[in-house]
């Protein structure tokens, strides 16, 4: 619903709409058919749209009972005072210009919440610490979060500046695969377009 209505929702907990639950069965889907169905653990963060992406990614790539470990620090950006704010409202209250520059900019937050840069802040301990230990170790980790905590961990994989990420389209529900050596270092990217 909050995607119809185009809201800010950052960690407001929206159930997961028709469409969010189509692109994920897609995404799903697009990973069964490369043959990425065996994994050994999953990442989401606590908010009900992430869990419920991954709940239909592991029931389509028969994975139900994997082990998932769900973490705050995966959420997405935290958009303070424009959470729950039509986007075309927010423009009309604080102007065009100043809502682009929160929602384009690295470094500036809006009102109570998150730039980027904080967000990667959030999300780049935690991925060093509990993620990135076990890809060096050769495990397949599945994860489903949010556009902005991917983006904070697309930047570490692919060695991007805060100013590069901004050029990064993530589509919605489009699994991105990254193979990694025993370092972490990226060996290969694919990004599974859905079929049509």
């Amino acid at each position: 619903m909050a995607e119809k209505l185009n809201l800010f929702t950052g960690w407001k907990d929206p159930a997961l709409t028709d469409l969010g639950r189509q692109e994920a069965l897609q995404g799903a889907q697009a990973l069964k058919a490369k043959g990425f169905t065996k994994f050994d653990v999953a990442y989401t963060s606590v908010l009900q749209r992430a869990n419920n992406t991954l709940a239909i990614i592991l029931k389509e790539i028969d994975a139900e009972g994997l082990e998932t470990i769900k973490d705050q620090a995966l959420n997405e950006r935290d958009y303070g005072d424009l959470t729950g704010l039509n986007k075309d409202d927010a423009r009309k209250k604080f102007g065009e210009e100043q809502v682009h520059i929160w929602r384009r900019s690295y470094d500036v937050p809006p009102p109570g919440g998150e730039s980027l840069e904080l967000t990667a802040k959030r999300v780049l301990p935690y991925y060093e610490k509990e993620i990135l230990p076990r890809l060096k170790r050769g495990e397949k980790v599945l994860v489903a979060a949010h556009g902005n905590s991917l983006r904070a961990m697309i930047m570490s994989l692919e060695g991007l500046t805060g100013q590069e990420i901004l050029e990064v389209e993530l589509a919605t529900g489009v699994p991105i695969v990254y193979k990694l050596d025993g370092e972490g270092k990226v060996l290969s990217k694919e990004v599974l377009a859905h079929s049509s």
